[in-house]
Parts: structure tokens; C-alpha cells; sequence
């Protein structure tokens, strides 16, 4: 009998769920602890905590150390990633635009590159089939600051009220806006962990916006979430912030810890 399962409706393994909960802890970790550390950290039973870390080390997906009884990360781990070794950026986030495009009801979901001249440059863009929305065409290119996504950037870097000004006095929007609204919408984006432009940079355009951070917190890319204004209501555009945020930290830990870690 074939079977067709559609992408998030199918069943969580209990089992599996755990063994990777106890795998990315001890990524983020990056030490040996025993077993009953981490089935604290991981909020699993002992028992099956260590029935998971025996496995897996048979696997040679962690390794265990006998004279301090400790589980550290294995080679195998690297075995698995070595297929995504030295890919493209953009195609490792791009299954992320289109959960968030296909979550995001109308929204035009964006990844952006954080460039060293001061430059936000549209990588790639997801969106759902036969949905009424805003487009932008790859290699679109924006001042770092303005914008839902200059925003999140000015919040992650911490600018300075006077630096911010200077950013501000050389920027264009198609609907003004003082320097002081300005300011607090930075320090909200500061506050909620991403950026939102309430159709001040185009008109009739509302956007949501939050930073994939490097492992030092410098901000490498930015997704964004565009809609025709008023399509999706305030609560729903914050729902779709508060997803970029986290999805923008996930990515981030994902692409930059190993490397940061490894003194690249």
C-alpha cells in the first residue's frame, strides 16, 4: 500500500525527537558530560537517556569516555554533514523561505545578504503558489538601516543614538517619518528580536524583518515577510516576526558556530 505523508503531518518519533534533542545539547554544549547531566539538560528519563547515548555511540555518533564516564560528539556527526559541507548558503536556507512562505498565508518571504558596504542585496525569495502579494526581483539592494530589515540590523549592532541619526539623515521613505519614531521602532526591534516598517519605507507595504546572526552576534543575512497592507492583521504580522526571529537564530547557530568555533 503506498502511502503519501505531507510535510508536517506525519507523527513524531518519540525516540527520535529525543535523540536529537540530546544531540543538539551536546553541540551547544561542546563537552563530555555522563548521562545524568544530560538527561537533565534534555528533560528525558535516565534510563532512556542512556539506552539513546549507547546507541548512538554504537553508531559512532558520540563517543564515550570510560575514565570519567562522559558522552562527547563523535566523528559520525561529521560523516552525515560532510554532504553540505562547502554548499551554497542560500541553498541550505532555502527549504526555510518556503516552510515560512507556505506558513506565511500571503507573504513574500525574503533572504537578504548583509553586505561590507553598508548594503542589504535580495539572495532569494519564497512565496506561496496563486497568492495575491508584493514581489521584489533578486539583487534588489537597500541602505543596511532602512526598512522592517535595517531595523533588525540597527538593533543587533547597538548603534548609538548618534550614529543612528547619521543613518536616518540618509535615508528616503515614501511616507515620512521623524528621526524619534524611528529611533523607538529600532529599539523595539531590539525589544521583540525583529524589525517592522508599518508602510513608511513603500506605501501600502507593511514588513517584518529579523537578522541571521554570526556566533559573535554580527548580523550575515536578514529574512524579511512582505505583504500588500493591510492583508494580515497585527497579530498575525507578529506571529510571522517572532517566526523569522527564531528560524533567523536556528539558521545563524546552524551555518556559523562549527566555523566560529574552528577560528575561520
Amino acid at each position: 500500500m503506498n502511502e503519501t505523508l505531507q510535510q508536517g503531518s506525519a507523527r513524531a518519533v518519540g525516540a527520535v525527537v529525543q535523540a536529537l534533542r540530546i544531540l543538539r545539547h551536546m553541540a551547544a554544549t561542546g563537552q563530555g558530560e555522563g548521562v545524568s547531566a544530560i538527561a537533565r539538560a534534555t528533560r528525558t528519563n535516565t534510563s532512556t537517556c542512556f539506552n539513546i547515548l549507547r546507541t548512538l555511540a554504537a553508531e559512532g555518533l558520540v563517543v564515550f569516555d570510560a575514565e570519567v564516564k562522559q558522552y562527547r560528539l563523535g566523528l559520525g556527526v561529521l560523516e552525515l554533514a560532510v554532504g553540505l559541507m562547502g554548499s551554497n548558503h542560500g541553498d541550505l536556507i532555502r527549504p526555510e523561505l518556503e516552510r515560512l512562505a507556505r506558513e506565511g498565508d500571503q507573504a513574500l518571504i525574503c533572504l537578504w545578504q548583509i553586505t561590507d558596504t553598508e548594503r542589504c542585496v535580495l539572495l532569494d525569495r519564497a512565496w506561496t503558489p496563486g497568492a495575491v502579494r508584493v514581489d521584489l526581483p533578486v539583487g534588489k539592494r537597500l541602505p543596511l538601516s532602512v526598512g522592517a530589515i535595517g531595523r533588525a540590523v540597527m538593533a543587533a549592532r547597538q548603534v548609538s543614538d548618534a550614529a543612528l541619526r547619521r543613518h536616518f539623515r540618509t535615508l528616503r521613505w515614501q511616507r515620512p517619518v521623524d528621526f524619534e519614531s524611528y529611533r523607538d521602532s529600532v529599539r523595539d526591534a531590539a525589544s521583540f528580536g525583529y524589525g517592522r516598517d508599518p508602510g513608511l519605507l513603500y506605501a501600502g507595504v507593511d514588513s517584518v524583518a529579523a537578522i541571521v546572526p554570526d556566533a559573535t552576534g554580527r548580523p550575515r543575512y536578514g529574512l524579511s515577510a512582505v505583504t500588500i497592507q493591510g492583508q494580515l492583521d497585527e497579530a498575525r504580522l507578529h506571529a510571522l516576526g517572532r517566526d523569522l526571529a527564531r528560524t533567523g537564530q536556528r539558521i545563524g547557530h546552524a551555518l556559523f558556530r562549527a566555523s566560529f568555533e574552528q577560528g575561520e
